[in-house]
């Protein structure tokens, strides 16, 4: 019987399953524990390839039978997976004409991440991609952001309009008051300089949520 790196080599690659793709990333087992058992054992803990993709390297390290070289492995696979992932979808010119639009860009480059990120989406006069920053970066609770981290950035990219993304590693899509007011606030001083705030949108893993659908923002005229 073929073994998994054979079977890889052969180019059957789609057959194998989520365990035995981890299993060829961890390499070799425990004391005890084979690595088909250590791969099947971290996916039922993890609660899937969604759930181990949101633990931290620390997190896997710290099951039994790990450690920090298999867990630095295993994160690296994933990130590798996601950047292949993100690249796929840039090549072509990305489009952002409307709430679902954003939603597909943003979910797989961050909804699923342990930690909050905001991104600034400038966009042309075709609502197309025309720069993608992240602006901002905290804990599991949030970030702080000033109205002059987002314009600044907008200003100087000399873009037509901007969206406004950020995640919630609570998997809960809906805004905080914190959210509301700060997009209020931003609303008012981007049509101050005359670069329209189209949307703000929150992605996580429970779904997504648009600002100007809820009524925090009100619709350009």
């Amino acid at each position: 019987m073929l073994d998994l790196r054979e079977r890889t080599l052969l180019g059957e690659l789609d057959r194998l399953s989520n365990a035995d793709l981890l299993a060829l990333v961890l390499g070799t087992g425990s004391a005890g524990e084979s690595v088909a058992s250590l791969a099947n054992d971290l996916l039922e803990a993890a609660g899937g390839l969604d759930g181990l993709v949101r633990l931290a390297p620390h997190g896997i390290a710290a099951r039994r039978g790990l450690g920090p070289a298999k867990a630095a492995r295993v994160t690296a696979a994933l990130e590798l997976g996601r950047r292949a992932a993100v690249s796929g979808m840039a090549v072509r010119t990305t489009l952002l004409g409307s709430f679902d639009d954003v939603v597909s860009w943003a979910r797989p480059r961050f909804a699923s991440l342990d930690h909050e990120e905001v991104w600034l989406l400038g966009l042309d006069g075709r609502n197309a991609l025309k720069a993608a920053r992240r602006i901002a970066q905290g804990g599991q609770h949030g970030c702080a952001l000033t109205t002059r981290d987002v314009l600044g950035p907008a200003l100087r990219d000399a873009v037509s309009a901007i969206v406004l993304v950020h995640n919630h590693p609570s998997g809960d899509p809906h805004p905080s008051t914190e959210d509301v007011g700060m997009t209020r606030a931003l609303a008012e001083a981007c049509h101050v300089v005359g670069v329209p705030l189209l949307d703000h949108v929150i992605v996580a893993r429970g779904g997504a949520t648009s600002l100007l659908e809820v009524g925090a923002l009100e619709p350009l005229t």
